[in-house]
């Protein structure tokens, strides 16, 4: 689309499977250096093609981080995408940064309340269904399986992440085959909460491995998460009050959250009170929850949406002190203070009519439907926090997605 609009697009690729995926060959440039090469061949490369722009999912992996400093050092427009703040049905795309190095980090509720004065459209609704999560699933594992069998013309490369590419492929086949297993679980333990007769907090969890977890947060580890949750739940909850914990969707094992958090639950005495969820979505859990906490979760704002207190430790571009709370834990737990609602769907609004674009990156209706708006986005002068502020940000319109 962006050739189309005429703009000339190279990929740089690193592996077998960004080769795979890119249908353009005579645009593809394989990187096959090492990682000590990379940032020279891309101050080569900025000067060789005369680029004017860089597109990139994420901005924290070495290779991104590196690139994205070298382009703001040269005055380079740095476009960045990255999944839904409100996911699933949006896709986030902002310039120069995102999550923990947002615009959105730097923003007030009042300056986002001021920009909404150029609109008085309503926020857009979400479509009924993308149906992602298969897709998300079945192209990772194609992607690493071309990482693992057919990279011998890449011998530097060097996954980001600490495990080893067969290992992903094998985690990302094993939850292939047990998705029906792990489905029965979820929904057996969803019944007992739904049916158990008790109040309960939700502690959302995220993949360990993930950037905003890795990057944005104050834990190394998901079990130092997991201990302060259950330790401020043990001090603080009313007795019978329960704490049960949802697994991200993509969950994979590699961590043992489920062992962990039942140790210690042990340790703290609240064995009995502790629950745990693999996956799935939040929606039932959510509808009676007297609280969440998380990390910095992309969940929360689900939670916000409902009127639910949250308690966040990370930095996340929704930390903002009208709907986040900032009581000790054990006290949030015993009377959690509500979130202003009204702020928070001001808050939302402005992330709707900004960087959150309807669609997605792994079903073709997804695709079809973000590259409607996409394009032109990039190709304008003004990012979308600048285009609302002065009056020229598209107008979102409402969807109806027929399923």
């Amino acid at each position: 689309m962006l050739r189309k609009a005429g703009a000339e697009v190279w990929r740089v690729g690193f592996n077998a499977g960004d080769r795979a995926f890119w249908f353009h060959p005579r645009s593809y440039i394989p990187f096959r250096g090492s990682a000590e090469q990379w940032p020279d061949t891309f101050s080569a490369l900025i000067e060789e093609k005369g680029v004017t722009d860089i597109v990139l999912y994420g901005d924290t992996r070495p290779i991104h981080a590196q690139a994205v400093a070298e382009a703001k050092a040269r005055g380079i427009c740095v476009h960045v995408f990255e999944e839904g703040y409100m996911r699933p049905f949006w896709v986030t795309y902002e310039r120069g940064g995102t999550n923990g190095n947002s615009r959105l980090m730097d923003m007030s509720i009042a300056q986002m309340q001021e920009a909404l004065a150029q609109s008085d459209m309503d926020a857009p609704l979400p479509p009924a269904r993308w149906g992602d999560m298969r897709q998300h699933i079945f192209y990772g594992a194609l992607y690493h399986w071309f990482v693992m069998f057919r990279n011998g013309h890449y011998r530097n490369f060097r996954p980001h992440r600490s495990m080893t590419v067969t290992k992903e492929f094998q985690l990302y086949l094993r939850r292939l085959l047990l998705m029906p297993l792990q489905a029965i679980d979820r929904r057996v333990a969803t019944l007992r909460i739904k049916y158990g007769g008790f109040p309960y907090h939700l502690a959302l969890l995220q993949l360990e491995h993930d950037s905003s977890f890795q990057m944005h947060s104050p834990f190394d580890t998901m079990p130092d998460f997991l201990e302060v949750v259950i330790e401020g739940f043990a001090a603080g909850a009313p007795r019978h009050h329960h704490l049960v914990f949802k697994a991200h969707p993509l969950e994979d094992g590699r961590v043992p959250v489920r062992r962990s958090i039942r140790q210690l639950a042990r340790k703290h005495g609240v064995l009995d009170r502790v629950h745990y969820v693999r996956g799935g979505k939040l929606a039932q859990l959510m509808n009676d929850a007297r609280t969440a906490v998380t990390v910095n979760s992309t969940a929360g704002q689900q939670v916000l949406w409902r009127g639910i207190p949250l308690k966040v430790f990370g930095k996340a571009v929704y930390n903002q002190p009208e709907f986040v709370s900032d009581q000790p834990l054990p006290q949030f737990f015993k009377g959690a203070t509500r979130p202003d609602h009204k702020a928070y769907k001001d808050y939302r609004r402005y992330l709707l009519e900004t960087s959150q674009l309807p669609g997605g990156f792994y079903s073709a209706r997804a695709r079809r439907q973000l590259l409607r708006q996409v394009v032109d986005m990039m190709l304008s002068p003004e990012d979308p926090y600048d285009a609302l502020k002065s009056g020229t940000a598209a107008p979102r319109q409402q969807l109806r997605v027929v399923t």
